[in-house]
């Protein structure tokens, strides 16, 4: 029997914090019709479609820190995030589709990348769902802590909002410190 693992990561291009990925295996009681990729949807129907979507799979996360992506550059941290996802897995998938043109180093596993993934196989999309509330979560209570940097509505990426607060407040120990325009201040 087939069972067929979608993944997909979330947060490569922000300037702070993690890098997320998600592993999903569908079960049959899913509606495909639904699951579209995570960028296309609203916040709201993203957070209820997360919902629904771990009643009716077997999910993972997987994350690569922010020392990690510094010290392995963001290709390979979100690989590194991928593979934790799937190794947590609950159940073993029989083949597993990697949203991209790259897989992680994986031995007893059959990766395939398929580019635009998430926009064309539903577990893929639903991965990418998974990983966007879940780091969205994480981003949101993080700018909880570190006001002034509206992580709660730009989620770390490069805004000209962000970038005035950069400027005015600081870099903090969340900021990916390899990345420009961060870089270019240390």
């Amino acid at each position: 029997m087939k069972i067929i693992a979608g993944v997909d990561e979330v947060g490569r291009g922000s300037l702070i914090g993690p890098v997320y990925a998600s592993a999903v295996i569908l079960k049959k009681s899913i509606n495909p019709k639904l699951l579209k990729d995570s960028k296309s949807l609203s916040k709201k129907k993203r957070e209820y479609l997360c919902i629904y979507i771990k009643k009716n799979s077997t999910w993972s996360i997987g994350k690569a820190s922010v020392k990690e992506i510094e010290r392995l550059n963001i290709l390979q941290a979100s690989l590194l995030a991928m593979k934790r996802a799937i190794i947590k897995l609950k159940k073993k998938p029989t083949h597993v589709l990697i949203d991209g043109n790259k897989t992680p180093e994986l031995e007893n596993y059959n990766l395939k990348s398929v580019i635009k993934g998430d926009k064309k196989i539903t577990s893929i999309s639903a991965a990418s769902i998974i990983a966007k509330v879940s780091r969205d979560k994480f981003i949101t209570a993080l700018s909880k802590k570190n006001k002034g940097y509206y992580w709660d509505k730009n989620f770390g990426y490069g805004t000209r909002q962000h970038l005035k607060a950069m400027k005015k407040l600081g870099i903090t120990k969340h900021h990916r410190k390899t990345f420009a325009p961060i870089s270019k201040k240390n």
